[in-house]
Order: structure tokens, then C-alpha cells, then sequence
């Protein structure tokens, strides 16, 4: 009796080491594959300096203590005003997350309005910390974007038609048409980010023997596309030109 006592108890013990181990292992996969993390609490409406009395701290914000929450702390006014579309893309793109709207944090949602000039183009882009749902309210638009493996899904859109753009995916859209159009994109994240291709790339003082062999061109090419972008980075101003450079600035 007291052997098979052992040999259940032993049992037992593997089952729970494996039980262990696949809780873990999912845990971890859902960790990684989550925009933003479940809420533990109805909200955490991010407080001001002058509301820091909570003590609750959530998602690198300071909770408003709760008994100071008003209905007008989740509500935003002036999402009708149109994006000043009088830029060289011709398209503004406005979003409301974490940074613009309080409300939102621990939600894991934020949300923007598109706004198309004629012809006007919202560059390609990212966002690494959410996926999006592209609607159109006005105007067609031909938008599309990049799997991993260089694949490109593309399509035109009209008016009340829905595009997804997956989480970390190059994607863009282009008005094609001589009149104004609109869009509304919505996140599964508070703070989904966005890195422009073209500013990441030429706004930046990236190595010029990096950029001439990635794009196979020579430096003068290199120099006129980061003329372009000069304006909305003072750093480009100032590019490393040469590894010999970098690396004497790194010995000093």
C-alpha cells in the first residue's frame, strides 16, 4: 500500500510540475501577443499633477482618485475639426490616445480622424504597439499594407467600406480623388505609436554607408532624400557621413 502511495504521490507531482509548466508557457504567449494589458479595476482615468492623491499607479500613469472622476473626464470635444491637410502629403492624420484623452488609459483603445486633401497621402507607416480598423466616411481612397514575407495586400476603398491594418504591419492610404476625403482609424491600444518610413529612415542621422548600401544609390541620392525630410529633424542637419567619423567620436 505504502508503494503505491509513492508511485501516486509521484504522480501527482508530475502532473503538477507539468500543469505548472503549461501554465507558464501560455501565460507567457499571451503576454506577448497582447496589445495592452487587461484592466484590473473599471478605470484609471490618468490624473494631473493637482490629483495625485490616489496612490494608484497604472500603465506608467497616476490613477484620479476615483471620488474626483466626473462624466466630463470621458468625454473629448473637437474631434469634428478637420486636420490642416496644407502639408507636402496633403493628408493630416489626427489620434486621440493616452496622451490627448485621459480617459483612455487601461482601456487599450484610442482613435483618430484621417483627413485627405486632394490626391493627398497618409505616408507609409507602423504602429508597433497596436493593430487598427480604417474606415471611410468620405471620398476613395487606395490603401493597402506589407506582411513580414513582402507580401502586399492592396484594395480600393469607398465610402462605408473597413480595412484591418495588423499590429506592427507597413500600411498607408492615397486619396484618389481631386476632392476632400475622410477616415476614421480606431486601436487596440491607448498608445499605439507611429513611425513614418521616410522620416525613420532619412530624418534621421543614420550612418550614410548604411542608407547607400541599403537602397543600393549613391551618397548625393542619399543626400537629396534627406533634404526632404531636414525640416521635421534638425539632427539630419548633421549626419555621420562615415564610420571612420562615428567611430572617432566614440573613442573620446
Amino acid at each position: 500500500m505504502e508503494k503505491i502511495n509513492r508511485r501516486a504521490g509521484y504522480n501527482w507531482a508530475i502532473v503538477a510540475l507539468f500543469t505548472a509548466f503549461a501554465m507558464s508557457i501560455a501565460t507567457q504567449f499571451y503576454v506577448a501577443n497582447a496589445s495592452d494589458p487587461s484592466p484590473l479595476q473599471d478605470f484609471c482615468v490618468e490624473a494631473h499633477h493637482h490629483d495625485l492623491n490616489s496612490g494608484v499607479y497604472v500603465n506608467g500613469k497616476y490613477c484620479k482618485n476615483e471620488d474626483l472622476v466626473t462624466t466630463n473626464d470621458f468625454v473629448y470635444k473637437g474631434f469634428d475639426k478637420p486636420g490642416d491637410t496644407n502639408n507636402t502629403q496633403g493628408a493630416k492624420a489626427t489620434l486621440i490616445d493616452i496622451n490627448k484623452f485621459a480617459a483612455v488609459n487601461t482601456l487599450g483603445v484610442s482613435i483618430a480622424r484621417v483627413d485627405f486633401g486632394p490626391y493627398g497621402l497618409n505616408t507609409p507607416h507602423f504602429h508597433p504597439l497596436g493593430s487598427e480598423i480604417f474606415a471611410v466616411l468620405e471620398g476613395t481612397l487606395y490603401a493597402g499594407f506589407v506582411t513580414t514575407k513582402n507580401k502586399l495586400y492592396d484594395t480600393v476603398l469607398k465610402k462605408g467600406d473597413i480595412i484591418v491594418f495588423p499590429q506592427g504591419l507597413l500600411h498607408f492610404q492615397l486619396n484618389l480623388d481631386e476632392t476632400d476625403a475622410l477616415a476614421i482609424a480606431t486601436f487596440g491600444s491607448q498608445n499605439p505609436g507611429r513611425i513614418n518610413i521616410a522620416d525613420g529612415v532619412f530624418g534621421t542621422p543614420i550612418l550614410d554607408e548604411v542608407l547607400t548600401k541599403a537602397f543600393q544609390v549613391n551618397e548625393k541620392a542619399i543626400e537629396q532624400l534627406r533634404a526632404q525630410f531636414s525640416t521635421n529633424n534638425a539632427s539630419v542637419d548633421n549626419p555621420r557621413k562615415s564610420v571612420l567619423r562615428l567611430l572617432s567620436q566614440l573613442s573620446r
